[in-house]
């Protein structure tokens, strides 16, 4: 796998009292789901998080958070995030709120 398993390690603790999340390889990274829906991950230089649409704005105003983009073209309501934005446990917490706020919702799969 081409990911910091440190990133990840960030990423399980950030979660480790959440009800419902598990780990699934994907996009050359590591996913987090929230009951079987895409939450978050990790891949080589940094971390993901899927806000949403509506809060993609908010997220995108987060020091180090940009759109995602790994087809060439920007994917809505993801976020791509560097290394220095993972590290960072107080900017971390606010786009893992964001994405929470977008994916709780969601029904099981």
């Amino acid at each position: 796998m081409a990911y910091d398993e440190g990133l990840a390690s960030l990423i399980r603790d950030d979660l480790v009292d959440r009800i419902g999340i598990s780990e699934k390889r994907m996009f050359g990274g590591l996913c987090f789901l929230m009951n079987g829906n895409m939450l978050c991950g990790v891949h080589k230089g940094g971390g993901m998080y899927r806000v949403g649409k509506d809060n993609e704005a908010t997220a995108l105003a987060i020091e180090g958070a940009r759109p995602m983009d790994f087809t060439g073209r920007p994917m809505g309501g993801m976020i791509d995030v560097d290394d220095d934005l993972m590290a960072d446990d107080d900017r971390r917490a606010q786009l893992l709120a964001l994405a929470l706020d977008f994916v709780a919702p969601m029904p099981a799969k």
